[in-house]
């Protein structure tokens, strides 16, 4: 895969814009809706969304055992 970003760190294949993984058409990439993702991408996409909402629960329930 060969693209140019100004955000993309190419020695760490960090994205300086999200601080994370560089992931091409991602959500809040400056790529986003200008490229086509693959579906290997896609299912990474997908993985990254479902880890994250993962974490927001676990997260919540945190904070209500130190309120309870």
């Amino acid at each position: 895969m060969t693209f140019s970003c100004k955000n993309h760190d190419f020695e760490t294949d960090i994205c300086k814009k999200l601080k994370s993984r560089c992931i091409m058409g991602r959500p809040g990439c400056v790529l986003e809706g200008k490229v086509s993702v693959s579906e290997e991408t896609l299912k990474m996409l997908l993985e990254l969304e479902e880890n994250k909402k993962s974490r927001q629960g676990n997260c919540r329930n945190r904070k209500k055992d130190q309120e309870g």
